[in-house]
């Protein structure tokens, strides 16, 4: 069973920058993408960054483009989220969850079969 652990979180000033970890306990060669989700007081859990890891190509919602930037480190099996000039908006509970069968569209919470247990994001005003 793969487990993912996420840290990084924390409480950030607005306009500071944060970076979260995504740390697996196995990846297979056969691991399609990595996503960042987060999921705020009452809201439901929506989609933030998602990278393929065959090829490297990253994927933003657009209330983080040019902000966020995912990362990933194949030789430590990690997955970075570098938050920039982060927003009040930006307080979430923040999940990464990998996808391994190809399904086509990262965007969709559904499509990933690993959920790590998030981290609290919290930025001030």
């Amino acid at each position: 069973q793969v487990q993912l652990v996420e840290s990084g979180g924390g409480l950030v000033q607005a306009g500071g920058s944060l970076r979260l970890s995504c740390v697996a306990s196995e990846r297979t060669r056969s691991i399609w993408a990595t996503g960042w989700f987060r999921q705020a007081p009452g809201k439901e859990r929506e989609f933030v960054a998602g990278i393929a890891w065959t090829g490297g190509r990253t994927y933003y919602a657009d209330s983080v483009k040019g902000r966020f930037t995912i990362s990933r480190d194949t030789f430590n099996n990690t997955v970075y989220l570098q938050m920039n000039r982060v927003k009040p908006e930006d307080t979430a509970v923040y999940f990464c969850a990998d996808a391994v069968p190809y399904r086509g569209n990262i965007f969709v919470q559904d499509n990933y079969d690993y959920w790590g247990q998030g981290t609290q994001v919290t930025v001030s005003s």
